[in-house]
């Protein structure tokens, strides 16, 4: 494989495509598969063949277009006709199988299909800015000829004859990327550091095992583009002197699995994954690993364990996986998001991501919308945008009429944030100074009926949940916590319970072995600085020490 080879590939895949005078794009990743898109794909396709019009007209699977809620999502394209002209796309939403007739009948006279119609000149496309997700909703994702013809493994390609090692780490780090799991270390830095680790092996690993609640980028990118993910691994890999990787994906993502392999089989099919790369010396090999949703294999150190074969928990860090990780062996740990952003870094340059963002905060970032508001879905925007564009903008706000109240960001290690500061920029830095957290990406939208007692109560049942109950700060006390949230919450507790509380989440955060119970009080600690009068009106009275009195009963 080599430049020539992969132009001519994408430009043979691309005329063959528009030699097709109507395409239907039908959503095939989770969401809309699980509101009947694969029956609505299968009617399409035989009356297509019915009315022997296959020629006429292509039925393609593609992955996520973000409206995830309104599903299933289908798009009419003509791709002969100008991408710029308003007429060359149709997105419909909630397409069904009886809508199928009618569907066809608008696709093949060029009428526009009033009656499902979605505008795609709204803020929820408008306001985004798509590096990751950009050719989600365009490719089929099983297809690695898809995926090249929109300049797949292009850059790859680049790294592997005109980069060496050392300048793809350093395109990187010029970049500005920052670790895109929650922890935001920068890239190039921890790229560096593994190249310069001594070791006769060195591994590379993807981390999949997306846990939070209410979060699903992950999977959507697996599920829409996995030749990406497989392409900013195989780069890596070179950069970091690598020939061997895994992905750690969750067993709950079966679909993502299925793709992930079947882009494996492709890419060492036409020469990108393999042996003597690009008519090069270097070798590399991708295996998937399948996690058992261990949230706290989503920490490095357990994750290694996991793959390994042993239980997955924590162990202490130094020495970090860079230098001692996988078997003993130097190990490059990146997240989905983190792999998908360098193949577009290698095809436009370190600084064409660096100029996106802010100064500290660079490039996008994926987020998923959930919770209370109009536009439930995944979408991609620039850093340094307010919370306030997401929600209302983006978002359309909260349904109903009802008012919004917070947003959690950050998943069960994060905060949640109040309206007041909705005019806040979405960056590392603001985020973890309003007492949140980036994450891996998941936002969820609260409206004026949430009790912020019960959303803490919540979170902190998911971490007691899912403590690998190795260190006992974690193990007893998100415990511990989690009887005195649940006491507030059937206001039986007493002023001294809320101090005990107060006096566990700074315990846990200091003294816990790993991330999980380090982070775990976030969602207890952000709730109590912006909403403690919830706390409070939850007391019972109590003496003067802070007990609660006795209550008595009347015969």
């Amino acid at each position: 494989m080599n430049t020539e080879t992969l132009e001519e590939m994408a430009a043979k895949e691309r005329a063959a495509a528009s030699e097709i005078p109507v395409r239907l794009n039908v959503c095939a990743s989770t969401s809309c598969l699980s509101r009947g898109a694969d029956e609505l794909t299968k009617t399409l396709n035989k009356q297509l063949r019915t009315a022997k019009q296959t020629k006429q007209c292509k039925v393609r699977s593609v992955g996520c277009m973000g409206l995830c809620a309104k599903g299933p999502m289908v798009e009419i394209e003509c791709p002969a006709k100008p991408a710029d002209d308003p007429e060359s796309r149709q997105l419909l939403r909630g397409v069904t199988v009886e809508d199928a007739d009618e569907l066809l009948e608008h696709a093949m006279s060029g009428r526009k299909f009033e009656r499902l119609d979605w505008p795609t000149d709204t803020p929820f496309f408008t306001r985004q800015h798509r590096i990751v997700l950009e050719n989600s909703g365009l490719i089929d994702p099983e297809r690695i000829e898809d995926y090249i013809a929109r300049g797949g493994y292009a850059g790859l390609v680049k790294a592997l004859t005109e980069y060496t090692p050392s300048q793809v780490i350093d395109e990187v780090a010029r970049s500005g990327l920052r670790g895109r799991g929650g922890g935001g270390f920068p890239t190039g830095i921890k790229w560096a550091t593994v190249a310069k680790s001594d070791g006769d092996r060195k591994y590379v690993i993807c981390n999949a095992d997306e846990g939070d609640p209410g979060a699903f980028m992950d999977r959507s990118v697996l599920d829409s583009d996995p030749h990406r993910v497989l392409e900013g691994m195989i780069t890596a890999g070179y950069a970091v002197g690598a020939s061997h990787a895994y992905i750690y994906v969750r067993g709950e993502y079966p679909l993502a699995i299925l793709r992930l392999k079947r882009a494996i089989n492709q890419a060492k099919r036409i020469g990108v994954l393999g042996t003597n790369l690009c008519d090069t010396p270097f070798a590399f090999d991708v295996e998937i690993r399948l996690g058992a949703g261990a949230f706290v294999c989503g920490e490095e150190t357990a994750l290694i364990a996991s793959i390994e074969g042993r239980r997955g928990t924590p162990r202490p860090r130094p020495p970090y996986p860079a230098s001692y990780g996988l078997w003993g062996k130097p190990t490059l740990i990146n997240n989905v998001e983190t792999f998908a952003n360098i193949p577009w870094i290698m095809r436009h340059g370190g600084d064409a991501l660096a100029a996106i963002g802010t100064e500290r905060s660079k490039g996008t970032k994926v987020f998923a919308l959930a919770g209370t508001i109009v536009n439930n879905g995944l979408i991609e925007v620039p850093m340094g945008i307010t919370l306030r564009e997401i929600v209302e903008e983006i978002g359309e706000g909260v349904p109903d009429g009802k008012a919004f109240k917070a947003v959690q960001t950050g998943g069960p290690s994060g905060g949640c944030i109040p309206a007041e500061h909705l005019d806040m920029p979405v960056d590392y830095e603001s985020l973890v100074k309003a007492g949140s957290i980036m994450g891996s990406g998941g936002m969820v939208v609260m409206d004026e009926t949430s009790n912020m007692v019960d959303v803490a109560r919540f979170f902190m049942e998911f971490c007691k949940d899912e403590s690998c109950g190795k260190c006992i700060p974690c193990r007893v006390g998100t415990s511990v916590m989690l009887d005195l949230l649940e006491k507030l919450c059937k206001k039986e507790a007493a002023p001294r319970d809320l101090e005990l509380l107060k006096e566990l989440c700074d315990v846990v955060r200091s003294t816990s072995l790993c991330g999980l119970g380090q982070t775990a009080p976030n969602p207890v600690l952000s709730t109590l600085r912006y909403f403690e009068d919830e706390y409070e009106s939850a007391l019972q009275p109590a003496d003067e020490h802070g007990y609660a009195l006795p209550v008595l009963q009347h015969t």
